[in-house]
């Protein structure tokens, strides 16, 4: 079930990209919701869209604690 939720907060990432503000809003709602080591996996992740997608990373500051 977890899985589920790490994946699916990835569908969700991927279809807000194209908003900085309402990313980082679906950002900060996965970072209360995914078990630690999801977030590390979503660290990745996110690192990876923001290098295709300059524009979002003002929304680092969510991924560092």
């Amino acid at each position: 079930m977890a899985r589920a939720m790490f994946d699916y907060t990835k569908a969700v990432l991927a279809k807000v990209s194209f908003d900085p503000q309402l990313f980082c809003k679906e950002l900060n709602k996965a970072m209360n919701r995914l078990l630690p080591h999801e977030i590390e996996e979503l660290r990745i992740w996110v690192n990876s869209l923001i290098k295709q997608n300059p524009e979002l990373n003002q929304c680092l500051i969510y991924l560092n604690p």
